[in-house]
């Protein structure tokens, strides 16, 4: 688990609460039956009423996803490709047969797979291909419904703040309880506000990434398994492998490389 998404949220309402405390506020005063209900229920509900059903249906799965997805270090990704090629160029393609039963890697041991099997160089690539374009397009719609939500919530907000002001504007009558009305009237703007840049859209944003991250992964065993199949030098299966990490992992492959 990443703990990034957890952390992060948890340092803003940290420093949101450490506010109100050197402000003399008591944070229970913002936490307000009905501008919660109007900002949560309503923010989801016009989401909902802007995509399809099973995108929200899928928001309790794409939540834990955000939070408890680890990607894992492409240069592991790329030790296990280079020794899979080495006893292939060693002992022929089908001695991976054995080899794939202990790969991880859903994509990666279904790609090999295939290529035991005798499939294509070209149709296989077009069939992996396929499936990351698929995974690009789901990625997508799961993290569009947050970015929506991040959207919509100020503006629920502003609708629950003017509902609040029409209900002070009615009580003219009695001062006494003006202050009390006029600051609630304000606590849905802040929940709307809150919510958007502290919630849903950080969760958005995490989904892109990691599907950022998965895809590029996805892409770099695509290009592994191609020179599998194609009998390529484990070697410059490594170097090629290698040129497409971030900058930042194939500086790190490089120095663990000088240090052994």
């Amino acid at each position: 688990m990443d703990p990034a998404t957890l952390a992060g949220i948890g340092i803003a309402v940290a420093s949101m609460l450490a506010m109100m405390f050197l402000e003399g506020a008591d944070p229970m005063s913002i936490m307000l039956p009905a501008p919660l209900i109007l900002v949560f229920g309503g923010t989801f509900g016009v989401a909902m009423a802007g995509g399809v059903l099973r995108d929200s249906l899928g928001i309790g799965k794409q939540i834990q996803r955000a939070i408890k997805s680890k990607p894992v270090p492409s240069k592991e990704l790329v030790d296990s490709i280079v020794k899979l090629a080495e006893r292939a160029r060693r002992e022929g393609l089908l001695a991976l047969e054995d080899a794939i039963k202990e790969v991880e890697e859903p994509f990666l041991r279904r790609g090999l797979e295939l290529a035991i099997d005798g499939t294509d160089p070209e149709e296989l690539r077009e069939i992996l291909e396929a499936e990351v374009d698929a995974k690009r397009k789901a990625d997508k719609s799961g993290a569009k419904i947050f970015t929506d939500m991040g959207g919509y919530a100020p503006t629920i907000g502003i609708i629950g703040t003017v509902i609040s002001l029409v209900l002070v504007l009615e009580n003219l009558s009695d001062p006494s309880k003006l202050g009390h009305m006029i600051g609630a009237a304000f606590v849905a703007t802040l929940w709307g506000v809150f919510s958007a840049n502290v919630i849903w859209l950080p969760i958005g944003n995490r989904l892109k990434r990691l599907s950022e991250l998965e895809c590029a992964q996805m892409e770099l065993t695509i290009e592994g398994i191609a020179n599998i199949q194609s009998g390529t030098n484990p070697r410059l299966v490594s170097q090629k492998l290698k040129s497409l990490l971030p900058p930042g992992e194939a500086e790190d492959k490089a120095e663990e490389k000088k240090a052994a």
